[in-house]
């Protein structure tokens, strides 16, 4: 299995625009991928989000990468974030 943690920063006051964004197309994800487990996004104590998504394997993650809910969603969210997210692959070990 293979984590991804994406970290992205948000315009001044696009908070909820963004949130809006990412919910939706979180629910797409879920709803249309198979090989994914979970895509969540999440927000620290210092306001910060970051998406955090499991996926079964490399082919898992091609498949979201290259997935029409991801492409049509980019519009939205050059409107909101301030730059590319900061992406971070993990193999999960063990199980």
């Amino acid at each position: 299995m293979k984590i991804i943690i994406a970290k992205v920063k948000v315009q001044d006051g696009k908070e909820s625009e963004f949130e809006k964004v990412a919910l939706e197309l979180a629910e797409q994800v879920e709803a249309n991928e198979a090989g994914n487990r979970f895509y969540n996004l999440c927000k620290s104590d210092e306001g910060e989000y970051f998406f955090v998504e499991a996926y079964d394997d490399d082919e898992a993650i091609a498949a979201h990468r290259a997935a029409a809910h991801l492409r049509e969603s980019g519009s939205k969210f050059a409107g909101v974030m301030a730059g590319g997210p900061q992406i971070t692959v993990l193999d999960v070990l063990g199980k």
